[in-house]
């Protein structure tokens, strides 16, 4: 993944794509040490994780997400549309389809 997959930088987050020949998209959320301690980690990894679950993200890749520091001060909503800007650059976003009106 990090030898041949492509990568794609932003201020909060970076993200290495590669397709995997499958059905589904399979993602990776990598935080280190210098993020913070375990309880800080855990909490941008799982709004992170939340914000890729909403995306349509297009089938068929493996996706590392590297969380930069200044994710940590980030709220859900910056890192929902960080990572949409990332997907949308690595051409991996789907249109979302039309609302129906009721």
């Amino acid at each position: 993944m990090y030898e041949r997959g492509r990568r794609y930088t932003g201020d909060l987050l970076a993200i290495r794509v590669l397709p995997n020949g499958l059905d589904v998209t399979r993602f990776g959320i990598a935080t280190g040490r210098a993020i913070g301690g375990a309880v800080v980690r855990n909490r941008v990894k799982r709004r992170v994780r939340e914000g890729l679950r909403t995306l349509p993200v297009a089938p068929g890749w493996d996706i590392v997400v590297n969380v930069r520091r200044p994710a940590v001060e980030a709220d859900y909503w910056r890192l929902r549309d960080a990572a949409a800007k990332l997907l949308a650059r690595a051409g991996l976003l789907q249109a979302e389809p039309e609302k129906e009106k009721a």
